[in-house]
């Protein structure tokens, strides 16, 4: 184990990535943004755009800043593309997704939740590839960091592909809601949720640690909960909403 790496850090962030979720499932209530936020003037605002970008930067920025601050850590070529593949995600939805969202106005109490999640989450990624991850070079060749790295690949392609069409469903300013269709949409209502959880699968199995493990399942959990109330929420207000599309999984679920 590298002399940086302290385990209780990795321990207790993965646990309570792990119990986030776990109580998640357990209370089952939609968090209160998109298609869930409630009225507009009883809480403060901001733009879908200047939320999401203010959300999500601390995953890509926190991670890179530990690497500069810390330009001597023992710290492999493996792990250098597994934390490229983390910060990779987050700079696309730090980036690009948040100019382009169509998204409703954000609360602030929920930006406010989401920036400290993305913080520590993306200290406890970065922590552990930095400071304790230990893989030989021969780790490119292990089935688990090429099955990973695919899997990772393919659902940040499923999740981006899935968002374009989404952001395709509206004009600038409109509100309403419509059916979205095409892609892995034919299939299921939380097509772009379904693609982030195969990238997290993959990277904890690329990575095969704790902390990715956590953070898979916190995602799984998180993600697959707003899936099916977004199933819910089209069967509400479509009659013609389509019967073969499942929540999150073809065919089964």
């Amino acid at each position: 184990m590298p002399v940086h790496c302290q385990q209780n850090p990795v321990l207790a962030g993965s646990a309570a990535l792990a119990i986030l979720g776990a109580l998640l499932l357990y209370f089952g209530e939609p968090s209160g943004y998109g298609k869930h936020a409630g009225s507009l003037t009883t809480v403060t605002h901001l733009s879908a755009r200047t939320a999401w970008f203010l959300q999500e930067l601390p995953s890509f920025a926190v991670p890179v800043v530990m690497l500069l601050w810390q330009p001597g850590a023992l710290f492999g070529p493996p792990a250098t593309v597994l934390l490229g593949l983390f910060c990779a995600h987050y700079f696309h939805r730090t980036f690009v997704y948040s100019f382009f969202t169509r998204g409703r106005p954000f609360p602030i109490v929920l930006l406010f939740k989401g920036f400290v999640f993305c913080m520590g989450n993306g200290f406890l990624q970065g922590y552990y590839l930095i400071y304790c991850a230990e893989y030989p070079v021969e780790w490119y060749t292990d089935i688990r960091f090429i099955l990973g790295v695919l899997l990772f690949i393919l659902g940040m392609g499923i999740n981006i592909h899935s968002d374009y069409i989404l952001r395709r469903l509206r004009k600038p300013g409109e509100v309403i809601y419509k059916i979205p269709e095409g892609g892995l949409f034919t299939y299921v209502s939380g097509a772009n949720f379904l693609g982030e959880i195969i990238e997290w699968i993959g990277y904890a199995l690329a990575t095969w640690s704790l902390p990715a493990l956590a953070f898979a399942f916190f995602s799984f959990c998180f993600l697959g909960l707003r899936a099916f109330h977004h199933h819910r929420f089209y069967l509400k207000i479509f009659e013609d909403y389509p019967k073969i599309r499942k929540v999150l999984i073809p065919f089964i679920f």
